[in-house]
C-alpha cells in the first residue's frame, strides 16, 4: 500500500448533504458490489473481463441520460464489433435476458437506459469514410458525433441532413435509431429520407447490409419467416385503404412516434421494409452498426436574422410568411426561454429584462452563391417591413447578418434550450422534455393551447422549437420525489396528449421518438389497429423480447411515471447540471474512467444515500482515482456545457480536500522557494540525459527502462498522484541562462514560463531555442521583447492551482502579479506568455486568489498569449523567405479558453504551405504534470488524433505549450512537435 494513500474519507459528503432517511431511487445495499457474480463471470469467458464493467460505480455512471428517467443495469458491455454484438444477444436469448444499447446517453426520452445489460457502442464505433470525391455519400460509424462527421464532410461542402440541437455530443446512431431531425431537417432531410443503407444486427444474431447485392437473397436463407412476416404485414396494410391513407397522413407532420409504418408502403422487399423498420426503431429491433448517408449541399452563403415581437401567438403567426420567403430554419424562443438563455456565455445580459410575453423568431436562409442570398435577403426584409416587431433591449437589432460570430452566438443560445432552461430550474428539481407537431397553419393556435393547459396544471414551463415544420418543445420541471408533484405532472401529461391528438391530430413525438414518456399514450395517438401493428411487427422482428423493453411499446397505463430520478442537491457548481452529455466528448478522460457528467452523476448517487451506506462506500473507493485523479483538470467541458459547469474545477476542490494540512505546507514551500526547484528539476534532467546516453542506440533504451523502473517503484511506495512516471519523450533540460535583451526600446515583455526554462527542445530538433526564437523574430519584427533578470523562481501558478494546493497558489499568483505589474511598469506594456496555459493562468485562473489591491493591478495588466503576439503583432512585419510543404498543429485546451485557436492556424499558415489540424484534435491531458504521473490518461485522451497525425508524414508538427508538445510526442511516437513561434523564425530567417 502507498505510503501516502490518500484519504477516501475527505470526499464523503458533508454531514447534512445526504438525506436522513434514504431517497426511494438510491441503490440499495444489495447492489453495492456491483453485477452479480455469476452473469460478470458468463460474460467475461464470452468477451474477455476488459470489456465487462462491473462495479457499481460503473453501473451508476450508465444509469442516466438526459432523460428524467433513471435505470441502474446489472452489467455494462464495451462491445468492440459486431461478433460481440451478436455474442451478448445470444447470451440473452439463452438466458432469458434483454439488452440495450447505449452511445452517447444524449436521449431525452430514456431510450439509452436498460435495467439489465447495457451495451457501450460509442467507444469502438467511430469513423468516418467519404465515399466518393465528391462527398455525397458517406459511410458512418454509429459512435460518431453529428459534429465530427459534419467536420469531415464540410472539406467537400457537404453536411449531413439531419441537424439536432446536440450535435456536439449526440451520434449518429442514436440519430438514426430516433429519427432525430433537428433545425433543418423537417420531414424531407431527417435520417428515414437521407439513409442509403444501413447495416444491422438483429435479435437473432443475423448481420444484414441493406446496400449488399444479394441482401435479399441471402435474408431469405438466414431469416424465411421474418421474410414472410414482413411482405405479409406489407399486403395487410396495402389491402386496407384507410389505414394506408392514415399513414400517409400521419408522416406528413414529423412524427417519430411508433414504427416507421410508412417502411412498408415505401419498401418492395424484405431488405427495404428493413431498412426504413430500422430508422426510428429506438433500438428495439436490431443494432445499427454501420450507416451509409446521403449527404447533402452545406451552403455556406449564411444570413440569419433573429427577430423579436410581443407575443408568442404573434411570432407564431409570422412563421408561415418566413417559410413563403425560402427560410431553411425558423426556430420559436419564448421569453422563458430568452431569460433563461442568459446563462449561456456570449448571450447579451439584457434579455433577462425582456417582457415575459416577447418570443423571438430565429429565421437562416442558406445560400449557394450571392445572387441567391442577394434575392432571399430582399424577400425576408419584405417579409419584415410586414411585421410588428418589439425592440425592448439594446442588443435587439430585428436585422439580418452575414456576420459568422454573431450568428453563432444566435444558435448557441437557441441550441442551449434545454440545458440553459434546465439549467435555471429550482434545485432538486427533474427536468422534463417533450416535444410534439401540428400543422404549422395551427402553430399560434397550438401555443396559446398549451399555455393555457401550462398555467391550468401550474407550470411555469419554457417553449421553443422548429416553428418551421410545427414543432414545438416545451421543459416542465417538478420534484420526482414529491407525490404530489408527480400527480401534478401525470395529470397535466394526459391533457396534453389528448389535446395534441384530438384537437390538433398532431403528432405526440415529433423528432425525440417515442420513450419512456410516450409509450403509454402510442394508441391514444395512432388507434387499435395501427398499434396492434406496431406490437407485431415487434414480436416479428424480435420474438424473444430481447432488446429494448418498454421503451417504445408498454401496455402499462402509467409506465411514464416508472423510474422518474431524484436530483439531490449536491456541490453547488454541479447543481444546473440536467446530465444532458454535452460535455463528454471533449473529456480527455471520456475512453478511461468518467467524464464530468458520470462524475456529477456520481456524486448524486452518495447524496441518495443514507451516510455510511455500503454503496456510498464502494462508490468513494473507486471514486479518488476515476473522478478525481484522472480529471484533466482542463475545464472545456465548461466550455461545452451550454450553462458553463465546470466540473474540472470541482474536482480541483475534491484535490484539495484529500490534502493534509502537512501537504499544503509542504506546497507552499514549495512555491516560496520555486527557483530552487526549478534549478533541482533542470539537474534532474540533465542527469536524466546523461544517462540515457543522448547518442542513442540500446544504452539509451536500457536507461529509459532503468528510469522507468525506479519511478514505477517509487509510485508504488509513495503515491501514483504524487511521483511522476518516466517517459522516454522527456526532453533534456533547458540552458540555465535566458537570452540577453534590453528594458530599453522593449515593446513588450517577454515572460518565458517556466516549463520553457526547465524542459528543452525534443530530440533532434535543430535551431534555436523557444526563448531564444521569440526574442530574435521578435527584434526581426521590430517589436524588440525584454525579459526581466528575475523570471527564475516565478511561476503562473497553474502547477498549485491544478492540483487544489490553495496556499501555494495564492501565494504564487500574488507573488506573480506583483512582479508582472513591476515589469510591465504598472500594465504600459503588454506581458506576452510562450505556454498557452500559463497565459490563460496567469490571465484568468490567478483572479480568484489575489488579494484586492493585487487585484486592482491585474486589472491594469494585458496579459498576451505568444499566439496572439505573432499573429497580430509580428507576422504582419515580417517577410516569410522559406515554408515547409506541410504541417500539422495541435490546438490545446488553453488555446480553446482564450480563444486562439485561429492565430495559432494564421501563424502555421505563414510557415507552412499545407496546415491540417486534425479532426479529433483536443487536449492532450499531459495538463502540466498529470499525464507523467497517470500516463494511461494521456495514451487515451491522444488516441484518435495520433492515429490521424501518423497516418501520414508532416514537416513540422507545431503547438504552442512546452508541456503538451512532449504529450503529443509521447502520443505519436516522438514526432518532434515543438513551438510555431520556433517554426516562425526559421520561416522568416534572411537567406
Amino acid at each position: 500500500m502507498p505510503l501516502l494513500e490518500p484519504n477516501p474519507g475527505a470526499l464523503r459528503p458533508r454531514p447534512g448533504g445526504q438525506a436522513d432517511s434514504p431517497a426511494a431511487d438510491r441503490v440499495p445495499d444489495v447492489r453495492a458490489h456491483g453485477t452479480p457474480a455469476r452473469l460478470r463471470a458468463d460474460l467475461e469467458r464470452l468477451l474477455g473481463a476488459e470489456k465487462v464493467l462491473s462495479s457499481v460505480s460503473d453501473l451508476v455512471r450508465y444509469a442516466s441520460d438526459a432523460s428524467p428517467y433513471r435505470f441502474v443495469p446489472q452489467v455494462v458491455v464495451l462491445a468492440e464489433d459486431t461478433d460481440d454484438v451478436s455474442r451478448v444477444l445470444a447470451y440473452a436469448r439463452d438466458h432469458g435476458r434483454n439488452v440495450v444499447f447505449r452511445a452517447a446517453g444524449t436521449s431525452l426520452n430514456g431510450q439509452a437506459q436498460g435495467e439489465d445489460i447495457l451495451v457501450d457502442v460509442r467507444r469502438h464505433w467511430a469513423g468516418v469514410e467519404v465515399l466518393d470525391d465528391e462527398g455525397r455519400q458517406a459511410r458512418i460509424g454509429p459512435g460518431t458525433t453529428v459534429f465530427r462527421a459534419n467536420a469531415s464532410l464540410a472539406r467537400h461542402g457537404r453536411l449531413l441532413g439531419p441537424d439536432p440541437a446536440s450535435s456536439i455530443a449526440c451520434t449518429v446512431g442514436g440519430v438514426v435509431a430516433n429519427n432525430a431531425s433537428g433545425m433543418t431537417a423537417g420531414t424531407t432531410r431527417n435520417s428515414y429520407r437521407t439513409v442509403a443503407s444501413l447495416t444491422v444486427v438483429l435479435p437473432s444474431g443475423t448481420v444484414v447490409d441493406t446496400a449488399a447485392p444479394d441482401a435479399d437473397e441471402a435474408l431469405a436463407r438466414a431469416e424465411p419467416g421474418l421474410c414472410e412476416g414482413l411482405l405479409a404485414l406489407k399486403a395487410e396494410i396495402e389491402a386496407d385503404p384507410e389505414l394506408t391513407a392514415r399513414i400517409r397522413a400521419k408522416y406528413e407532420l414529423k412524427n417519430t412516434n411508433g414504427y416507421r409504418l410508412d417502411a412498408f408502403l415505401d419498401g418492395n422487399t424484405p431488405v427495404e421494409i428493413l431498412r426504413g423498420l430500422m430508422v426510428g426503431s429506438q433500438g428495439t429491433l436490431g443494432f445499427l452498426s454501420e450507416l451509409v448517408f446521403d449527404t447533402l449541399p452545406l451552403g455556406r452563403r449564411t444570413s440569419t436574422g433573429l427577430f423579436f415581437f410581443p407575443t408568442l401567438s404573434a411570432a407564431a403567426a409570422a412563421v408561415p410568411l418566413f417559410n413563403e420567403a425560402g427560410a431553411l430554419a425558423v426556430e420559436l424562443m419564448d421569453g422563458n426561454t430568452l431569460r433563461a438563455s442568459v446563462s449561456v456565455q456570449g448571450v447579451p445580459q439584457d434579455w433577462a429584462q425582456l417582457p415575459r410575453e416577447a418570443t423571438a423568431l430565429l429565421v437562416e436562409f442558406r445560400s449557394p452563391d450571392e445572387e441567391t442570398q442577394r434575392e432571399r435577403e430582399q424577400a425576408a426584409r419584405e417579409v419584415l417591413d410586414r411585421l410588428e416587431l418589439i425592440e425592448p433591449v439594446a442588443s435587439v437589432t430585428n436585422e439580418l447578418t452575414r456576420d459568422t460570430g454573431t450568428i453563432a452566438s444566435y444558435w448557441k443560445a437557441r441550441k442551449a434550450f434545454v440545458t440553459a432552461v434546465g439549467g435555471s430550474r429550482p434545485p432538486g428539481t427533474t427536468l422534463i422534455t417533450e416535444d410534439f407537431a401540428v400543422p404549422p397553419s395551427r402553430l399560434a393556435e397550438a401555443c396559446e393551447a398549451l399555455l393555457e393547459l401550462q398555467e391550468q396544471h401550474g407550470f411555469d414551463a419554457a417553449v421553443a422549437g422548429h416553428a418551421a415544420h410545427g414543432n414545438l418543445h416545451f421543459l416542465l420541471a417538478f420534484d420526482a420525489a414529491d407525490e404530489g408533484d408527480v400527480a401534478r405532472y401525470a395529470a397535466f401529461m394526459d391533457d396534453f396528449c389528448r389535446m395534441t391528438v384530438d384537437r390538433f391530430d398532431g403528432s405526440l413525438k415529433a423528432e425525440h421518438a417515442t420513450g419512456r414518456n410516450i409509450a403509454p399514450f402510442l394508441e391514444l395517438e395512432w388507434g387499435a389497429r395501427a398499434t396492434e401493428l406496431m406490437w407485431r411487427i415487434k414480436e416479428l422482428v424480435d420474438p424473444s423480447g430481447v432488446l429494448a423493453p418498454r421503451v417504445l411499446l408498454d401496455r402499462d397505463p402509467r409506465a411514464h411515471l416508472r423510474g422518474l430520478k431524484s436530483i439531490p442537491r449536491t456541490e453547488a457548481i454541479a447543481d444546473p447540471c440536467i446530465e444532458c452529455g454535452f460535455c463528454e466528448p471533449t473529456c480527455p478522460s471520456e475512453d478511461l474512467t468518467t467524464t464530468p457528467r458520470q462524475r456529477i452523476v456520481l456524486r448524486r448517487e452518495m447524496m441518495r444515500q443514507t451516510p455510511g451506506s455500503p454503496v456510498t462506500d464502494s462508490l468513494l473507493a473507486d471514486y479518488g482515482y476515476d473522478a478525481v485523479d484522472t480529471c484533466a483538470g482542463d475545464s472545456t467541458c465548461k466550455l461545452d456545457c451550454p450553462v458553463g459547469i465546470d466540473t474540472g474545477a470541482l474536482m480541483k476542490q475534491f484535490r484539495h480536500a484529500r490534502h493534509s494540512a502537512r501537504e499544503e505546507r509542504t506546497a507552499a514551500l514549495t512555491a516560496r522557494h520555486f527557483g530552487a526547484v526549478e534549478r533541482a528539476a533542470r539537474l534532474a534532467l540533465a542527469a536524466a540525459e546523461q544517462a540515457r546516453g543522448r547518442l542513442g542506440g540500446r544504452d539509451g533504451a536500457r536507461a529509459d527502462r532503468a528510469l522507468g523502473a525506479v519511478t514505477r517503484a517509487a509510485r508504488r511506495a509513495v503515491r501514483p498522484d504524487l511521483v511522476p512516471e518516466w517517459l522516454p519523450e522527456i526532453p533534456g533540460p533547458a540552458a540555465r541562462r535566458l537570452p540577453a535583451t534590453s528594458r530599453q526600446g522593449a515593446e513588450a515583455v517577454y515572460y518565458p514560463a517556466c516549463v520553457n526554462r526547465i524542459f528543452g527542445d525534443p530530440e533532434g530538433h535543430e535551431g534555436p531555442s523557444l526563448p531564444e526564437a521569440m526574442v530574435v523574430v521578435s527584434a526581426r519584427a521590430g517589436r524588440p521583447v525584454w525579459i526581466p533578470s528575475d523570471v527564475n523562481g516565478t511561476c503562473c501558478a497553474t502547477i498549485w492551482h491544478s492540483k487544489g494546493y490553495e496556499q501555494g497558489n495564492a501565494l504564487m499568483a500574488n507573488r506573480m502579479v506583483e512582479a508582472a505589474w513591476r515589469w510591465t511598469d504598472g500594465g504600459d506594456l503588454p506581458l506576452v506568455v510562450d505556454a498557452s496555459s500559463c497565459t490563460l493562468g496567469l490571465a484568468q485562473e490567478v483572479v480568484p486568489y489575489l488579494t484586492p489591491a493585487n487585484r486592482k493591478l491585474h486589472d491594469r495588466l494585458t496579459v498576451l498569449d505568444s499566439l496572439q503576439w505573432a499573429a497580430d503583432t509580428l507576422l504582419p512585419r515580417l517577410t516569410v523567405e522559406r515554408r515547409v510543404d506541410s504541417a500539422t498543429v495541435h490546438p490545446t485546451c488553453s488555446m480553446r479558453h482564450l480563444g486562439d485557436e485561429a492565430e495559432l492556424r494564421r501563424v502555421a499558415e505563414a510557415c507552412a504551405e499545407e496546415v491540417v489540424v486534425p479532426l479529433d484534435a483536443g487536449c492532450c491531458a499531459f495538463a502540466g504534470d498529470r499525464g507523467l504521473l497517470h500516463e494511461e490518461l494521456t495514451a487515451s485522451a491522444t488516441a484518435r488524433e495520433a492515429a490521424e497525425v501518423t497516418s501520414r508524414e508532416f514537416d513540422a508538427y507545431l503547438s504552442a505549450n512546452r508541456t503538451c508538445e512532449i504529450g503529443m510526442d509521447h502520443a505519436t511516437g516522438n514526432r518532434g512537435y515543438h513551438s510555431v513561434i520556433q517554426e516562425l523564425e526559421r520561416a522568416t530567417r534572411p537567406r
